[in-house]
């Protein structure tokens, strides 16, 4: 593959410190002071007070729903995106609340915050917002709305790190905010999430719900007083507070984040870069290069044809084959969740109809590698085999 989605993410530089890890005499590698080190300086990065990390973006995402079922709370809907990760949408099944569900923003791939609020009932008891592809979906009147009705926000920032709504990093404005460190995304641990927030109790919780809901990883001695004092028969290492999992990381993902966490924002600037160059050179007759790129943080080049066109889409997937240009047809997760099976017995028949700007993307949207490495001359060879 000449243009493969990502490149060179994890350098030698990032390898050796696993290695320098790896060949002290007796060293921790299981969640131990790297792992908190990290979760340190992240928090600092992002600007929260709290942040907890887990094996996956995934498991940031189910963690945070669970967290919700543990409070007294009758309210059971959630609004999702049809166009995510499918994390987002099963850890609301799975944690048996009702995915509801909002159309997109074509200039944002975000929920669009009308389509939000037109699904807000006496039973919403959170938004989960997907920024996708780097770009922000946040506007000051859902904020707004959410914080007047008493209804959580939940970010999920999976694939954009860094990106701004009004100068400030998305991921400090819910409750919680998700992260993730695949391999793909902007900075990598191989596998990795992180979960965020200023809200000290949920930090404790979710401590815990990470480490099978052992009180002896919670923070606070106050935490651990208040389960040893109410369970005087356990043993106080054995203390189970609440059904969870087991989603810890690892000392080696936390020093392959500490490694990476610096060269971070230049990254970020160079993805940016590089994306307002690919947008400037496409064929604005055939292509939607409307996006709001105001505090973007690129994660691929997104290729939307502007109609549907499945005679122009065809070839130009099959140019970027011949090429050695990897792609990825309906953007994030797939396209449209709503034709997915996971999800179809939670729906009427043929929902996912009731959302065009999504269906749009599904069909005739894609999206082509970003990555700090690519240069001028290589985004002008991908153009190429795309303006045809």
């Amino acid at each position: 593959m000449k243009y493969p989605l990502i490149k060179n993410n994890i350098l030698k530089s990032d390898n050796q410190k696993v290695i320098d890890l790896l060949s002290e005499e007796n060293p921790k590698l299981t969640n131990g002071p790297k792992v908190l080190e990290f979760e340190k300086q992240w928090s600092n990065w992002l600007g929260v007070k709290y942040s907890v990390f887990v094996n996956s973006g995934a498991s940031s995402n189910l963690l945070s729903i669970s967290l919700l079922k543990l409070d007294d709370d009758p309210r059971d809907e959630i609004i999702v995106p049809p166009l995510t990760w499918s994390s987002d949408i099963s850890s609301v099944i799975q944690n048996n609340f009702k995915p509801v569900f909002a159309d997109i923003d074509i200039n944002t791939l975000g929920m669009n915050t009308d389509k939000i609020l037109e699904k807000i009932t006496p039973n919403t008891r959170a938004v989960f917002l997907s920024h996708i592809q780097g770009f922000n979906a946040l506007t000051d009147k859902l904020i707004e709305t959410l914080k007047a009705k008493n209804i959580k926000l939940i970010e999920d920032v999976c694939e954009s790190h860094g990106a701004t709504h009004n100068n400030k990093k998305v991921g400090t404005f819910g409750w919680l905010s998700n992260f993730s460190f695949y391999y793909a995304h902007h900075m990598s641990t191989i596998e990795g999430g992180m979960i965020c927030t200023d809200d000290f109790e949920a930090y404790e919780k979710l401590r815990m719900l990470r480490s099978h809901g052992m009180i002896r990883e919670a923070s606070s001695n106050d935490t651990k007083s208040y389960w040893k004092n109410n369970n005087p028969s356990l043993n106080p290492d054995f203390i189970f507070a609440m059904p969870a999992y087991n989603v810890r990381n690892t000392e080696i993902g936390a020093v392959l984040g500490l490694a990476q966490l610096p060269r971070l924002s230049k990254m970020i600037t160079k993805r940016n870069q590089n994306h307002e160059y690919f947008l400037k050179k496409l064929d604005p007759d055939n292509f939607f290069t409307d996006f709001l790129l105001n505090g973007s943080s690129n994660y691929a080049f997104n290729l939307v044809l502007k109609i549907k066109n499945k005679e122009l889409f065809n070839k130009i997937c099959c140019n970027l084959d011949k090429f050695g240009i990897e792609f990825r047809v309906g953007s994030a997760g797939g396209g449209n969740q709503l034709r997915q099976p996971y999800v179809k017995k939670f729906v009427p028949k043929n929902y996912f109809k009731e959302f065009p700007n999504t269906e749009h993307i599904h069909f005739f949207g894609m999206y082509i590698g970003n990555y700090p490495d690519l240069e001028i001359q290589d985004i002008d060879y991908i153009v190429s085999k795309i303006n045809i």
